[in-house]
């Protein structure tokens, strides 16, 4: 028997048999796909770390809730055939709050990550009407009107840069740190007041707070003002509600809000713990231009793809042009398809993403065709291999750069290559050996 005509020479020449060992290393090729993707995943999470411990020093994110008048008062219960006297507190939430102020952006340093902090000069000021118990049948004799305090919650109380003096009318009051309050297990800051005869009471104080990342508010107010203002060019207005005006220039942002008590879920007065104030914050965000972490990790999404077709173009050039290629060389091939990944998140991290993405993918495509040439011996054909990798690694980048579109343009990229297997491959007997490669 020829050597030609031996079992081992069918099987070694056989389309479907090489079909499938591409598609076995097509399988394995998924493994550092995976170690890439979970190498951008530590990476992202020693970015937030470090944000985090810059964040834990300067001052984390804030939301800050208040003024809120809080009174408490006696109730009593019956226990054990005895008369149980117990404290409770009644808040109230001003009729009318107005807050101005800017925010002071800085970009701090740490290693090769940049973090977002700021300070912030906000300015509140408002009134509320007399606090009224008569709706819950309080005896004025149980309420413990010396006692009386408005509250202000600040969740980081290392960002306050400056005392706080709250002017209650004509008088200023004394700030402490803490809420008295059991209703609200908030951290925060408080200060002692009086009533008299007065039926509105106006409020004014400045803060001067440090945080980290966002700043937002709660609208306690029966209407509630917001006005602020920025150097930051990127910013992120997010929460419960949206700017009703807002004005975004390379030079900063203006935003105001306006919120009506009949947007929340929380009236202007209760008793305990009846309402909470939590998830009606709203505010801004100052965002980093771009996540190059979020785009490392959806382009290494595709990197089956990346690997599935160019391994294609390889097995139909073998078939179509009679140019044998071995199982080793697809190998390095996809090999090197995968350290593009590595290449543009090390790159990422030193460089803008567009730039690291252009060095990264000029570099992949200019090593594989040159590989190509020294497999396939043919200038023509290495160059529908570098012009078909130039359109792959551009239609990768268009995705990343279209983030709402990315699933329409992938789904119809992907349509449109299998169109094209499907056409290359309409001729080839699967059952047929591979052609003996021209001299």
């Amino acid at each position: 028997m020829s050597e030609k005509t031996t079992p081992r020479f069918q099987l070694k020449n056989s389309i479907t048999v090489k079909f499938i060992i591409i598609g076995l290393m097509i399988l394995a090729l998924l493994i550092p796909a995976r170690m890439i993707k979970n190498l951008v995943y530590e990476r992202s999470s020693l970015r937030d770390s470090v944000i985090s411990e810059v964040s834990y020093k300067w001052g984390n994110q804030q939301t800050i809730a208040g003024p809120i008048i809080s009174i408490p008062y006696k109730s009593y219960y019956k226990k054990d055939n005895k008369i149980v006297e117990e404290i409770n507190y009644a808040q109230f939430l001003p009729k009318e709050l107005n807050i101005s102020g800017k925010i002071n952006p800085e970009i701090r340093y740490r290693s090769i990550y940049e973090v977002v902090v700021y300070n912030s000069d906000l300015n509140f000021k408002g009134h509320f009407n007399k606090p009224d118990f008569s709706q819950w049948k309080i005896s004025d004799s149980d309420i413990m009107w010396e006692d009386a305090s408005l509250i202000i919650r600040i969740p980081d109380m290392r960002g306050i840069k400056d005392t706080i003096s709250i002017k209650w009318n004509k008088n200023n009051t004394e700030v402490n740190p803490g809420i008295n309050n059991q209703n609200f297990n908030y951290t925060g800051i408080s200060a002692k007041i009086d009533f008299d005869d007065s039926s509105i009471y106006n409020f004014e104080f400045d803060l001067n707070l440090n945080g980290s990342e966002s700043l937002y508010f709660t609208p306690v107010g029966k209407e509630t003002n917001v006005n602020l203002i920025s150097e930051w060019a990127d910013p992120g207005f997010e929460g419960s509600f949206l700017p009703n005006e807002r004005k975004i220039t390379e030079e900063g942002f203006k935003a105001t809000w306006k919120v009506l008590h009949l947007n929340r879920s929380y009236p202007q007065k209760w008793l305990g713990s009846s309402f909470s104030i939590e998830g009606s914050e709203f505010g801004v965000k100052l965002l980093l231009p771009v996540d190059h972490y979020q785009k490392s990790n959806r382009s290494v999404k595709y990197a089956i793809m990346f690997i599935s077709l160019t391994f294609l173009i390889f097995f139909f050039t073998e078939i179509l042009n009679k140019k044998r290629i071995h199982p080793i060389q697809y190998l390095l091939v996809g090999i090197g398809l995968s350290v593009f990944y590595t290449l543009l998140l090390s790159l990422s991290e030193q460089i803008s993403f567009n730039l690291a993405y252009l060095i990264a993918s000029v570099a992949i495509i200019t090593l594989i065709t040159s590989y190509s040439y020294s497999m396939l011996k043919s200038k023509k054909l290495t160059a529908i291999v570098a012009l078909i990798l130039i359109v792959l690694y551009g239609f990768l980048f268009t995705i990343l750069e279209l983030q709402d579109f990315s699933l329409l343009l992938g789904s119809v990229g992907l349509f449109i290559a299998l169109a094209i297997v499907m056409y290359l491959s309409r001729k080839v007997d699967w059952y047929s050996e591979l052609p003996e490669e021209n001299s």
